[in-house]
């Protein structure tokens, strides 16, 4: 197994992401180790032979994806065993020309966060919390998003990634087993439709979800959970409330599909 190296000196989320994203790519099982947080030349030396130790061990020489604003430790980590990319400097001398201005290197500078932007992350998750499952219907006219969709289809997790990620405040709602046999909108759902966004699942996925909750219940069961995805995805139809399967999605993949198709504004920077 070959070993993957996510080291900065800043939180190394970047240099997560983008070597996570590559790596994928690739039919192969890594080790991943991230060390964020490299700020003195000591701390430095200490990650190379870290990095040459486990060159030793495996005899195959670690992948080291860098994103150093700082020159010194940058060259410490480069000296390493390791096959280095560096994400940053591939990409400053080409902005440069493009842009005719030089870069000023600034030490986190990359997930600095505005304090408006801040504010807005800390409100949105105060109201996805205050309103999930549908515990304060009466402030959905407050909210950005609202998620529908059966029992443990992702709605809360969802929700909450849209609104420390984004600032975008997601309150969400369940169809529970008790609605199906009439199921319909409630009348502050109706109020604002435009702000539905359902979520389904195959019904084998949600089985295997509710089984960790209730094991062998009717709750869990494939039959119940075919009977309320058949119904919930009915309604989407019926109402054309825009929709999506989450059941090979991460929470991730499914607020960015969200955000696109709903055309959502972001509070990122």
């Amino acid at each position: 197994m070959r070993t993957a190296f996510y080291i900065s000196d800043g939180t190394a989320i970047t240099a997560e992401v983008f070597g996570h994203a590559l790596l994928t790519l690739f039919p192969a099982q890594f080790e991943h180790i991230t060390i964020p947080f490299v700020e003195t030349t000591d701390m430095a030396q200490q990650v190379k032979q870290r990095i040459n130790d486990r060159y030793k061990t495996t005899g195959v020489k670690p992948l080291i994806f860098q994103t150093f604003v700082d020159d010194d430790l940058r060259h410490i980590i480069n000296s390493s065993s390791g096959i280095c990319y560096d994400f940053l400097n591939t990409f400053v001398e080409p902005i440069q020309r493009e842009l005719g201005i030089a870069p000023v290197p600034k030490t986190h500078r990359t997930h600095s966060m505005h304090e408006k932007t801040y504010d807005f992350r800390i409100d949105a998750v105060n109201f996805a919390l205050a309103n999930d499952d549908g515990a304060n219907m009466k402030n959905f006219d407050q909210a950005d998003i609202i998620l529908v969709g059966v029992s443990r289809s992702g709605k809360t997790p969802t929700s909450l990634y849209l609104a420390l990620q984004y600032g975008i405040k997601a309150a969400n709602y369940p169809f529970v087993e008790e609605d199906m046999e009439a199921l319909r909108l409630p009348a502050e759902l109706m109020r604002n439709k435009d702000k539905l966004f359902g979520l389904s699942i195959t019904a084998e996925r949600l089985s295997q979800i509710r089984q960790q909750r209730r094991p062998d219940s009717r709750y869990a069961s494939i039959r119940q959970c075919t009977a309320e995805l058949n119904e919930v995805e009915a309604l989407y139809r019926q109402e054309q409330i825009p929709f999506l399967n989450s059941t090979h999605l991460s929470i991730e993949e499914i607020s960015a599909k969200i955000i696109a198709k709903t055309g959502l504004k972001r509070h990122k920077y």
